[in-house]
């Protein structure tokens, strides 16, 4: 084995055993990518040679996935067959290690936010989606384990060669002569990036060379690495033999990410043949090519600040009508989708729940969620807020415009409930009842 491999493994025994008051667990950041599935091998080598030395194995580890609920189906895939085989191993093997994964809250992903609430797609100067879907849920993880052992060591697949940003990030939080530095958001937590000096070819050499210990095959993920890479990177020198090509800098990340210009490795993945993706880079396009269009946007921001610059050029949420046309063109993308693979679902039950409460509370009431999805699958389903008798006596004893009024406030109070969270609904009723009066006024 590679020299600076072992030495690696003989740092992260020696790490494991340290002594501390709190025997803090150590929290793995697993996106089932090259460099965090090779810093889980390597502890996990570590771990099994102390089991193997009789040594017992006190300290947990938190295998952590955190899915943004965009990720790339064919990464979502692979990550979930690698996550349920990681957790059966660690068990066979009675290793101390437990996977989780987090998810944003419901408020705050990605489509709840776009189509939903109608915020414009992210780009380099407005990010939302990493604090909302990223930061967050981890953070909240780390939070839960500090607040239980007392302090936690977070584990990161960093490497300096990745990049010159990732270098700089390095060289920015390590200390000199100390293993473990601050962590920059959290307190009470570390981090530790035991593979920050290996190379490329030293990351793909340990996949293609070392047998999984929790007894998958790597062969599969350089199978996606391959097909994702794109055509203008050239793979750099053999990893193991001529058939072992490094061809790993492909990045896989959300697949609807508009903050890239091109996403270059969903556009290598159509073109070696994953053609059921191309609806979905063609959505992403269009998001992308509609952003800042000003008959798509309002005047003001969701809190009424108004947004409009110095042209004329509307820059608050989306209007209303394009919230409907992105869902409707995003349900109709998942059925093509599933076609031909029938167990992607793009957007969830629950987001779409979601999304009607805010439309509701934005004061669309006409255009539902199911409308939509029952146009796109041609469902029939029943979209009534209360039930047939109900309707027939309010329908009798009240004017048609009173009677939609109820129906739309009985809207308001059930979908809270179906949220589970009632904060707002006073301000939504009285929002609501203060725009009929408005209404009857004209």
């Amino acid at each position: 084995m590679n020299s600076r491999i072992e030495n690696i493994i003989l740092e992260l025994m020696d790490q494991y055993l340290e002594d501390d008051r709190y025997n803090r667990p150590w929290i793995i950041g697993f996106s089932g990518g090259k460099d965090s599935t090779v810093l889980l091998t390597l502890v996990w080598l570590a771990l099994t040679r102390l089991k193997e030395q009789g040594i017992k194995l006190n300290r947990n580890v938190y295998v952590v996935c955190n899915d943004t609920m965009v990720e790339n189906p064919v990464i979502e895939e692979y990550v979930t067959t690698v996550l349920s085989t990681i957790r059966r191993a660690a068990k066979e093997q009675s290793l101390p290690i437990n996977v989780h994964t987090t998810t944003p809250d419901l408020e705050d992903t990605f489509w709840c936010c776009v189509i939903g609430k109608g915020y414009p797609v992210p780009n380099n100067s407005f990010r939302f989606c990493t604090e909302k879907m990223k930061i967050k849920p981890t953070s909240t993880f780390i939070t839960n384990q500090v607040a239980s052992d007392g302090e936690a060591i977070v584990l990161i697949g960093t490497r300096r060669s990745e990049s010159q940003q990732r270098s700089k990030s390095v060289a920015k939080h390590e200390i000199k002569g100390h293993r473990l530095s601050k962590h920059p958001l959290n307190p009470n937590t570390f981090t530790y990036a035991p593979i920050k000096e290996l190379m490329l070819e030293e990351v793909w050499w340990i996949i293609n060379s070392i047998p999984c210990p929790w007894g998958f095959d790597n062969k599969v993920l350089f199978k996606i690495y391959a097909e994702a890479s794109a055509d203008d990177y050239e793979c750099p020198t053999v990893v193991t033999d001529d058939q072992h090509r490094s061809c790993g800098q492909s990045r896989f990340g959300c697949w609807i990410c508009t903050v890239v210009k091109e996403d270059k490795s969903m556009s290598s993945l159509i073109k070696n043949g994953v053609n059921w993706m191309k609806p979905l880079l063609d959505y992403r396009d269009r998001l992308i090519a509609n952003r800042n269009v000003s008959e798509l946007r309002c005047s003001t921001r969701r809190n009424g600040q108004l947004a409009v610059d110095e042209s004329g050029h509307n820059m608050g949420n989306y209007t209303m009508e394009y919230r409907i046309q992105l869902l409707r063109e995003l349900l109709q993308v998942q059925k093509d989708t599933q076609q031909y693979r029938s167990s992607i679902d793009l957007i969830t039950s629950q987001e779409l729940i979601a999304i009607q409460v805010i439309w509701y509370r934005d004061g669309n009431f006409t255009t539902t969620v199911n409308d939509i999805y029952n146009e796109v699958y041609g469902y029939s389903i029943a979209n009534d807020n209360i039930g047939l008798t109900e309707r027939i006596l309010l329908e009798q004893v009240s004017s048609p415009e009173h009677c939609q009024l109820i129906n739309e406030l009985l809207a308001l109070q059930k979908n809270k409930v179906l949220l589970m969270k009632k904060y707002g609904l006073q301000t939504d009723l009285e929002a609501r009842l203060e725009s009929f009066i408005k209404e009857r006024d004209l």
